[in-house]
Formats: C-alpha cells, sequence, structure tokens
C-alpha cells in the first residue's frame, strides 16, 4: 500500500460517525448491509450517511452493490488487510516479541470464532 493510500484510508476511518459505519460493516460480514437498515442501525439521517458511505468508498474500505432498489454496502476485507500490513510492516524493530500481543488480539478477535453473529 502507497503512503497516500493509507492516510486516504486512515482519515476516512478518523471520525466517529464513519468509523462506527465502518464496524458495523465488519462485523457484518460478506452479506453486507443496506444502506437503510445501516441508518436505523446508527440512527443517523441519510445525508450523514450518504457522506460517510461516499468517503469510506473512495477510501476504498467499502463497496456496493445493487439488490433490487437497495443499496447494500459492505466491507473490502483486502483492503482492511493491506491497511493493517502497512500500519505493522515495520513493527518491532527486529524484535518480534513487541508485537506479540497484537497476534494475541487476532487470535482472541470475533473473525476466528464459530457461531458469529
Amino acid at each position: 500500500m502507497e503512503l497516500k493510500s493509507a492516510v486516504t484510508a486512515l482519515s476516512a476511518l478518523a471520525h466517529d460517525g464513519r468509523l462506527s459505519v465502518f464496524r458495523l460493516l465488519v462485523q457484518a460480514g460478506g452479506e453486507g448491509v443496506a444502506a437503510g437498515e445501516i441508518a436505523r442501525r446508527l440512527d443517523v439521517p441519510p445525508n450523514t450517511l450518504s457522506s460517510n458511505l461516499n468517503i469510506l468508498s473512495n477510501a476504498g474500505l467499502i463497496g456496493s452493490r445493487r439488490e433490487g432498489r437497495s443499496v447494500i454496502y459492505s466491507a473490502r476485507y483486502e483492503n482492511m488487510t493491506e491497511l493493517l500490513e502497512f500500519l505493522m510492516q515495520d513493527c518491532c524493530g527486529g524484535s518480534p516479541e513487541i508485537c506479540a500481543p497484537l497476534a494475541d488480539v487476532a487470535l482472541r478477535s470475533r473473525c476466528g470464532r464459530e457461531g458469529r453473529a
């Protein structure tokens, strides 16, 4: 990932509303969530949500598809992974024990658990 792309993605996430949307979509998995449902769950006005979705989309963090009259949004996990890899690229300065707690966090995350909601 290029520095400019990382800055764009991090800037998109540096807002409580956009971060909430992104986290909701990450939790939703590949199925995604319809825009109207995102607005209802987060209690966000449609115009604010639209703006937040556009910023996240332009940063490459989410994608969308049309299903009938609904637009379904989902996290772009490959880009999220790329951003995390970029942030960790030079981690530890040759001392892996420094970053070991981050590996523990990844193992404890909901991604690795069965019966995920």
